[in-house]
């Protein structure tokens, strides 16, 4: 009985493993390539294994394309997850965490072009699914803020989830500023947007409602 489980469970990761493996592979094709130009043959002698060994890890080229991409931002959000200490104030987390993902996202292509839109424009039949995966990518975020409120220095009354979108745009838009700007100063750029989500442009004394719309 014993073996048995302990030979099943090594066969269970041996196959997790093989499909890790197919996976690393197709997002380096993916994001070295492209969607179109990357074959599922490449991607199998990149990984060692049979083109049909690929087709029993995914259905299709569309959905081992969005493995690969899932895989990849759950790496991201983990690796930015392990900075976030409760001990901490959560407005220094927000930056802390901002400057650790968005140097991360730099190396991942297929992260970067999924927070900005692009899989969507590529696969809008897949629109839904990566609208999670962007969802996935603001989980941390949300954390935070939700973090803030329960220390007591963010508003009790803050739409967390709408504000991590705002805050995720801020920063793909900055990504996406410094590469295409030789004389973009990142640091100061992400602090200046920091600054002003968490003070805003009105002085104390000048509070008030916003404005209907």
């Amino acid at each position: 009985m014993t073996n048995t489980l302990t030979r099943s469970i090594i066969l269970v990761t041996l196959e997790q493993a093989k499909r890790d493996c197919i996976l690393v592979a197709a997002a380096k094709a993916f994001a070295q390539r492209g969607f179109r130009k990357a074959s599922v043959d490449e991607i199998a002698k990149s990984a060692g294994v049979a083109k049909g060994t690929v087709y029993l890890a995914c259905e299709s080229k569309e959905d081992l394309f969005y493995q690969a991409v899932h895989r990849e931002i759950r790496e991201w959000t983990a690796n930015a997850a392990r900075l976030i200490d409760p001990r901490k104030p959560a407005d220094e987390l927000l930056l802390s965490v901002a400057v650790a993902s968005l140097e991360d996202v730099g190396r991942r292509p297929l992260v970067r072009e999924l927070l900005e839109g692009k899989h969507s424009e590529l696969l809008p039949q897949w629109m839904p699914q990566f609208e999670e995966l962007r969802i996935l990518g603001r989980k941390n975020v949300v954390e935070i803020l939700e973090l803030g409120i329960a220390q007591g220095r963010f508003r009790g009354d803050l739409d967390v989830n709408e504000v991590a979108t705002l805050l995720q745009d801020i920063n793909m838009s900055t990504l996406i500023f410094q590469r295409y700007r030789t004389d973009f100063d990142f640091p100061r750029r992400l602090r200046a947007g920091i600054d002003l989500v968490l003070n805003g442009l009105r002085l104390p004394n000048q509070k008030g409602t916003i404005p209907s719309l």
